[in-house]
């Protein structure tokens, strides 16, 4: 039976920049849970608590969230794999809400971490390019502008007003708004993340997928689901009629019986 590396309700952060709940049968098939951005464990615990009577649950706080300290520096989206991948022994079942969907895709597609995905359960992840719009193109060329002056500078000139320029008022403005409420290393974390997409690493997925996508949505469209379904090998998708974003807080009886039962089948066919 794949394992998982046993952790402590608060455990010590020079180990690992995660905090991970571990509840569930010891010697139960493994799963992993991973939220979105700006979300916690906590409000993944209806998955933990529908999940532990059979599975081994991992609920993890991504750094900078719920019980995770902040990183000293900026973690792009390797290390945030990595240190997801330090708390696996062997292939578990992974549940990803937006982007922590975004992780899980990316690993899943990835030589170095496929090995430890057996299957992946994504409630709207994020990691496919949303369309552009006209609003997007203005805040490009305005960004493009407004650095323009610090372009012929030297390095040792340009760098310090590009700095200045990245935490000026009219720049935060132009970013979204968890953007605007970040500082230090987590905005850059921010950055790197969310500028991480992962469509050239879809059909490069084995993993059996279950997506749950809520068609009254807005921050994942369904074009952007459509690409998740053109490109994951083996997938299906239910339609949540009027859930958002948060569709397993919005229909958590359908999304937690959905998981159980795509997961017992899974298990019972291995």
């Amino acid at each position: 039976m794949p394992a998982l590396r046993d952790t402590p309700l608060q455990q010590d952060p020079a180990e690992s920049p995660l905090h991970v709940m571990s509840s569930g049968p010891s010697g139960g098939p493994p799963v992993l849970i991973l939220h979105g951005w700006g979300s916690s464990a906590a409000v993944m615990q209806g998955f933990a608590q529908s999940l532990e009577d059979r599975y081994r649950v991992l609920n993890v706080d991504l750094p900078g969230h719920g019980l995770a300290a902040a990183p000293p520096e900026s973690m792009d989206m390797e290390a945030h794999a990595e240190a997801v991948a330090g708390h696996l022994v062997g292939p578990a079942h992974v549940i990803g809400h937006s982007n922590g969907g975004r992780i899980a895709l990316y690993m899943a597609g990835s030589d170095r971490y496929a090995h430890l995905i057996r299957s992946l359960t994504l409630i709207s992840p994020s990691g496919v390019r949303r369309p552009r719009t006209a609003a997007y193109h203005v805040r490009r060329t305005v960004a493009t502008v407004l650095k323009a002056p610090f372009r012929p500078l030297p390095t040792f000139l340009r760098e310090p007003g590009l700095d200045w320029l990245r935490h000026s008022l009219v720049w935060r403005l132009l970013g979204s708004s968890d953007y605007r409420k970040l500082e230090g290393p987590m905005r850059e974390t921010f950055v790197q993340l969310v500028n991480t997409y992962v469509e050239e690493r879809l059909d490069r997925i084995a993993a059996p997928t279950l997506l749950f996508w809520g068609d009254a949505d807005q921050a994942i469209l369904k074009a952007q689901i459509d690409v998740l379904m053109a490109g994951i090998p083996e997938i299906g998708l239910v339609t949540l009629e009027g859930a958002g974003h948060y569709g397993f807080l919005d229909q958590p009886a359908t999304v937690y019986a959905g998981t159980r039962h795509f997961l017992d089948q899974l298990e019972e066919t291995a």
